[in-house]
């Protein structure tokens, strides 16, 4: 069975928002990111592919291997998120 080795180069603490996105670590355009969540709980996200869902129920140490734009402050219940590069 094949797997995927996740490795990031860098990483920044997320604050959610229902407008703003997750801005790139650089400065710039956040092309998408996967997530770690330290607290347990859901996590509703924008995709790169701009669908809206909610992961409910996540554990606390979970990854989020879903390109993400966007974390919403309504609908996340989750907490210390990191976005992963």
């Amino acid at each position: 069975m094949a797997y995927q080795k996740l490795q990031v180069g860098r990483a920044a603490p997320v604050t959610p928002s229902d407008t703003a996105r997750i801005p790139d670590i650089s400065g710039g355009v956040n092309n998408g990111c996967v997530l770690y969540v330290g607290g347990a709980g859901n996590l509703k996200v924008e995709t790169i592919g701009g669908d809206e869902v909610t992961f409910v129920g996540i554990n606390t140490g979970a990854f989020i291997p879903v390109q993400v734009v966007k974390v919403f402050s309504t609908g996340t219940s989750a907490t210390n998120i990191l976005a992963l590069w």
